[in-house]
């Protein structure tokens, strides 16, 4: 199987997306792994590899496709080298627009078939709505951009555990209408299928209940008696490999047991995930046709410029990106 090609983009520049790149990139075994195409521009490569206080040599490529593992090859998005100005520790419409700018130019070359994977490094929310994103959050940006009407969901991985959510980016009033049978059984099957992508020919795969000790058989709730039971077993018969639902303040002590959790709310899943491993977490985006993957922390304004934020988030996306991007349906071989 030949090395992927894998997009990267520092993320918002005012933050400590460079500078993680910079140190992931500067390790020869990163190299290795995938054909790596650096969508940015020269200047905040430097920026980065300042901060990190390291060095890597980026080869300038005048076309995509000359990207080739063992290097770097820098896809300059303000053609040779031009430096914009940002402020930095602070989020900013130029900020936002020099990420979605160079995230555009990734999936573009995904849907060229010039790239298998895109990974970036962290994102800042106020940044890209300040610049117009246009959506409550990247996902659905990317969903646009791609021309992409299917499901979606953000995925998290952590040390090998995935869960997904029924209901994301939404105030909490709102969950409970949103709780459906259907939604249920598409986040089980879109989760189901990114682990198979992902080389897990047998995923075993959780569900949560929605109310505190999975409603105690009605007594604070029946969303599991009348929604999420039915939709797990109407699962189960359409051949996923589904459980549940089971409560969500003890699922995950058994972690190690399931593949993947599925979970009906953001925080439901998400402070577990992030007390297991802040700084190995690893934001995917579901469901997609291309696998873009980035660290589940921030964008770090509060440590920016310091050459202290670690790379291990960045790395685990950077490790998942290339080998869904090596498993690719129609990649070429």
């Amino acid at each position: 199987m030949t090395a992927p090609r894998v997009a990267m983009v520092l993320g918002d520049p005012a933050g400590i997306g460079p500078e993680i790149t910079a140190r992931l990139l500067s390790e020869p075994a990163n190299r290795d792994k995938a054909a790596v195409l650096l969508v940015a521009d020269r200047a905040e490569m430097e920026e980065g590899m300042r901060i990190a206080d390291t060095r890597f040599e980026a080869v300038p490529v005048n076309d995509p496709t000359a990207a080739a593992p063992g290097r770097v090859s820098l896809w300059d998005v303000c053609g040779g080298g031009g430096a914009r100005s940002f402020e930095r520790r602070k989020a900013t419409a130029e900020g936002g627009r020099y990420a979605l700018d160079t995230l555009r130019e990734c999936l573009r070359l995904a849907q060229a078939g010039v790239v298998d994977a895109i990974c970036f490094a962290p994102l800042n929310k106020s940044s890209l709505h300040a610049a117009h994103m246009g959506h409550a959050d990247e996902l659905h940006w990317f969903a646009e951009i791609l021309g992409h009407a299917g499901p979606t969901s953000e995925f998290n991985v952590c040390d090998g555990l995935w869960t997904c959510r029924v209901t994301s980016h939404v105030a909490l009033r709102e969950v409970p209408a949103l709780i459906t049978g259907p939604r249920v059984i598409e986040s089980i099957r879109l989760i189901h299928d990114a682990l198979r992508r992902a080389g897990r020919e047998r995923p075993r795969i959780a569900v949560c209940g929605l109310n505190p000790h999975n409603g105690d058989n009605g007594a604070f709730g029946r969303e599991e008696i009348e929604v999420i039971g039915p939709a797990v077993e109407e699962a189960r018969r359409l051949g996923l490999p589904a459980e549940g639902p089971y409560p969500a303040d003890t699922i995950f002590l058994r972690a190690k047991e399931v593949d993947a959790i599925v979970t009906m709310y953001h925080d439901q899943g998400q402070i577990a995930m992030k007390l297991m491993g802040f700084w190995r977490g690893v934001t995917v985006a579901g469901g997609l046709p291309v696998p873009i993957t980035t660290c589940a922390h921030g964008s770090g304004f509060d440590i920016q410029g310091q050459g202290v934020a670690r790379v291990g988030a960045l790395q685990a996306a950077f490790d998942l990106a290339c080998e869904m991007g090596a498993r690719r349906e129609g990649r070429e071989p």
